[in-house]
Parts: C-alpha cells; sequence; structure tokens
C-alpha cells in the first residue's frame, strides 16, 4: 500500500511540473497583467475567451488589474501609472489611445495592443515585422480603412461632395488616418470638413458646425468615445439626416447607416496569443505585429429609409450583412 502511494503521488508530481511547463510559470505563481480600456463589454470578454482557450484561468494562474477609462482619456496616464507601481507583468492596452499612456509610464513592462489602427504611423512599433521595443500585437489598418470608407460612403451617396469626418484629438492613430482620408478625398473630388471632438459634450458643436458648413455626409474615424457614444452619434447624425459611415459593427447595430472594418472581438481573443508568448518568456520586440485580414461591410437599411436613401446595387451585393 505504501508503495502504491508513493506511485501516486510521484505521478501527481510529474502533472504538476508539467502542467506549471506548459504555462510558463513556476508552481503556485500567478501572473499578473493589466488591461486598459474604455468600457466592460464584448471586447475584454472576448480577450478573456482567448486566454482562458491557452489555459489562462483567472484566479488559478491568472489576475487581470482591469482600468477603464469611461470615456475620460485624460484618466489614462494615472492607470497606466498604477499599473507600472503594481509590478504587473505585462500591460494589455486595447488600441492606440491606451497604448500611447502606457509607454509614457513604461519602456520595460510588456505591452499589447489588440486594436491598434496604425501602429507604425503613431510611432508605437519601428516596422511590422520587427516592432522593437516593449510594445507589438495586432493592427486594423484604421489608416487605410478611413480611406476605403470614404470610397464606400461615398458610392452610397454618389450626390453628396461635402463630407464632414468626425475624428478626436485624443486618438493618436487619428493623424495619420485623417491625412490618408484627407489624400482620398481629394482623388475622389470632395470637399471635406474635419471636426474635432473628444467627448460626448462636444457632440452638439461638432454636428453644428457640420450643419453650418452644409455637409451631405459623414465619415467617423474609429476611436473609444464614437464607440461608447454609438446611439447618440445615430440619433445625431438621423436628427441632422447625414448619411454615416463608420469603423465600428456596433454604432450601425445603435442605428448607423454603414460601417467598415475587422471583427475586433476575434482581434481582442488573438491578442491572447501575444500574451501567451511572451508571459512565457517571449520579447515583444521579436514578435511581428499581425494585421487583420478580413473585414465586413454591414449596411442599416432601416436607416437608409428614414433617410430617403436607396443603396446602389453595386453596394448591396458587396455588403456582409444587411440589418432591415
Amino acid at each position: 500500500m505504501a508503495a502504491r502511494v508513493r506511485l501516486i503521488a510521484i505521478l501527481a508530481l510529474g502533472l504538476l511540473c508539467a502542467s506549471s511547463a506548459a504555462w510558463g510559470q513556476q508552481p503556485g505563481k500567478v501572473a499578473r497583467i493589466g488591461y486598459l480600456g474604455n468600457t466592460p463589454g464584448p471586447l475584454v470578454d472576448a480577450f478573456r475567451q482567448g486566454l482562458r482557450d491557452l489555459g489562462w484561468i483567472e484566479g488559478r494562474n491568472l489576475l487581470i488589474e482591469l482600468r477603464w477609462a469611461q470615456g475620460r482619456s485624460d484618466r489614462l496616464p494615472e492607470f497606466a501609472d498604477e499599473l507600472v507601481r503594481l509590478k504587473v507583468d505585462l500591460i494589455l492596452a486595447q488600441s492606440s489611445t491606451y497604448v500611447e499612456p502606457a509607454r509614457r509610464a513604461t519602456s520595460t513592462i510588456p505591452i499589447v495592443f489588440g486594436l491598434h489602427a496604425d501602429p507604425v504611423g503613431t510611432g508605437h512599433v519601428a516596422s511590422l515585422a520587427r516592432p522593437g521595443g516593449n510594445v507589438t500585437g495586432l493592427s486594423v489598418m484604421q489608416t487605410e480603412l478611413g480611406a476605403k470608407g470614404l470610397e464606400l460612403l461615398k458610392e452610397a451617396v454618389p450626390a453628396a461632395t461635402r463630407i464632414a469626418v468626425l475624428w478626436s484629438r485624443d486618438t493618436p492613430s487619428h493623424g495619420p488616418g485623417l491625412k490618408a482620408v484627407e489624400a482620398a478625398g481629394r482623388s475622389l473630388a470632395l470637399q471635406l470638413q474635419p471636426i474635432a471632438a473628444q467627448r460626448p459634450a462636444e457632440f452638439d458643436a461638432a454636428f453644428a458646425a457640420m450643419v453650418r458648413e452644409r455637409a451631405q455626409a459623414l465619415l467617423v474615424l474609429t476611436a473609444p468615445v464614437f464607440g461608447a457614444e454609438a446611439k447618440q452619434l445615430a440619433e445625431r447624425a438621423l436628427k441632422h439626416h447625414l448619411p454615416t459611415m463608420f469603423g465600428l459593427r456596433q454604432n450601425v447595430d445603435a442605428g448607423g447607416l454603414m460601417s467598415y472594418g475587422p471583427d475586433f472581438a476575434d482581434l481582442m481573443r488573438r491578442s491572447a496569443v501575444y500574451v501567451d508568448k511572451i508571459l512565457k518568456g517571449a520579447k515583444p520586440g521579436d514578435l511581428p505585429v499581425e494585421q487583420a485580414s478580413k473585414f465586413e461591410l454591414v449596411l442599416n437599411l432601416k436607416t437608409a429609409t428614414a433617410l430617403g436613401l436607396t443603396f446602389p446595387r453595386s453596394v448591396l451585393v458587396r455588403a456582409d450583412q444587411v440589418i432591415r
């Protein structure tokens, strides 16, 4: 009996050691990561699911320190500094808005982004192939998508020649993104009206400016605040009779006219792969940035009807989903 008990104990110890090696952790050690985002929701849920799929279980071998901006990007430097003081093993910065304060807070703690619009254009990585430094992750290619969104908006509303562009000074990727949109506007012979808004309190003034300039349509560059306030933006656009193109599907679900972009939840789930590799010893600067490869065009027919708009067949046949 004693020999049998010893054998069981040896086997159990072997399984424990193998499990610990697979997780890249010492027995009993819990990895601690920080998460910088705007609000709880499907994106962080997808990230957590990606971690679970890779064997990282909260409360067992993983602790996540969640910090939510709640539409106030001015709080992000404070949150980033707090995560550094907590000595987290890694920071997940959801997009460029969150990468910037994280980079300023630390040059040594690894930073992974899940939805970066333009990591090279903002200077957050040296190159996609070899990011260098302590930052890497997945890119949504928003600089290119903004220009593509403008083309699709023009195709959907061919009579529009004056188009407003809503952007945020708090979003680092909007600098290169706006330049790309302006270049596309020139090639399409469009008059663009860039209007900045950083928080919901500025939306009224932004739409008033669009009305003064007689904008005929609106392109919204992707930013956390514009996603969080999807319903408010959709209602204002409909009130002012503005056909609108977004980069986020959730804006169309809330009543916006069109969106063109990648599956953001899928990208956040895949960002867990970077976290897993880094926690197991990989250097972020050696992990190439992955670019989104699948993009979806979503149309809202109910909103089109309310605007008195009929989508051209050339746009309808390319839609991945039509909300009726």
